[in-house]
């Protein structure tokens, strides 16, 4: 039986809080393990998508920390254009957190994390291969996050190059991520640069798709003297099914390696793909089938 899948690009998400009783600015402005699961190098067929991406997870902190985040509504328009060969796409994502450091910090924050706005390219490079990249722009925000340091009151870049293979069911990607970070010492006024790899190998039998994800980050920089660079490596399964034009994809990850963060996170994940609209074209390509 024949199902097609639609491959959705990066949403940005900045969720990570130091498991200190001050809270600081910490780590990688996407959020890392988000696009496991999602092919980002082939070509949308043309329309606009809506994406709902969740997920909540726990640091083995002293106190422990846990870190909620939802992309309510996260929309991709795949344009009709191509350039330089490859599909042109925009994108815009509002993201929101949830942080929490357990008793005697106490700390309980929610809010608005900073949007980000998207262009990007995609190409068929043959022989079941293809390749993406996507230039992203983190808007300023205020707000509680922003006052403990998970948020920020600037503007950041971020540059993503992607590829996969996509052949007889098999999902191979793979997707590196590099984002720009400012020099400060107030939190939300700061952030280091910052370097994100995330990997998915899965396949799909009929409607369900099985599979295993892994994703690291490192930090690049050093916003003041002192800082403790934050790295690690988690791994993880991931189980989907295709309801039709809704896709579903669960996935569970741990860290098997960190630094600086002071304990290992155990999260658990939603990516929820929906087509909003496509032409009604005979001849319309679809990048991916199984």
């Amino acid at each position: 039986m024949r199902a097609y899948r639609p491959l959705a690009i990066a949403l940005a998400a900045t969720f990570f809080v130091a498991q200190s009783p001050a809270p600081v600015v910490a780590g990688s402005e996407l959020q890392p393990g988000l696009t496991t699961g999602i092919a980002l190098g082939p070509p949308l067929p043309e329309g606009v998508y809506d994406l709902t991406l969740a997920n909540w997870g726990a640091r083995s902190t002293s106190p422990a920390t846990d870190v909620g985040v939802l992309a309510p509504t996260w929309i991709v328009w795949s344009t009709p254009w191509t350039l330089a060969g490859g599909r042109l796409g925009f994108d815009v994502a509002p993201s929101a957190a949830q942080v929490s450091i357990d008793h005697p910090v106490g700390l309980n924050k929610a809010g608005w994390a900073n949007p980000l706005v998207e262009l990007s390219l995609k190409w068929d490079l043959g022989n079941h291969f293809y390749a993406g990249v996507h230039e992203g722009l983190h808007i300023p925000v205020t707000g509680p996050l922003e006052r403990i340091g998970v948020a920020y009151n600037f503007a950041s870049f971020m540059q993503v190059v992607a590829l996969s293979y996509l052949n007889e069911g098999w999902d191979l990607s793979a997707t590196v991520i590099y984002g720009t970070g400012r020099n400060g010492t107030t939190p939300g006024s700061f952030a280091p640069s910052w370097f994100n790899y995330d990997l998915t190998a899965t396949r799909t039998f009929g409607k369900w798709e099985i599979g295993a994800v892994g994703f690291g980050s490192a930090d690049l920089s050093r916003p003041y003297a002192g800082y403790a660079r934050q790295s690690q490596f988690a791994l993880g399964g991931l189980v989907g099914y295709n309801f039709g034009p809704v896709n579903i994809q669960l996935k569970l990850t741990s860290d098997v390696a960190e630094r600086n963060y002071r304990g290992k996170d155990t999260r658990i994940w939603t990516n929820i793909v929906i087509p909003i609209w496509t032409p009604n074209s005979s001849n319309q390509r679809i990048a991916a089938k199984y």
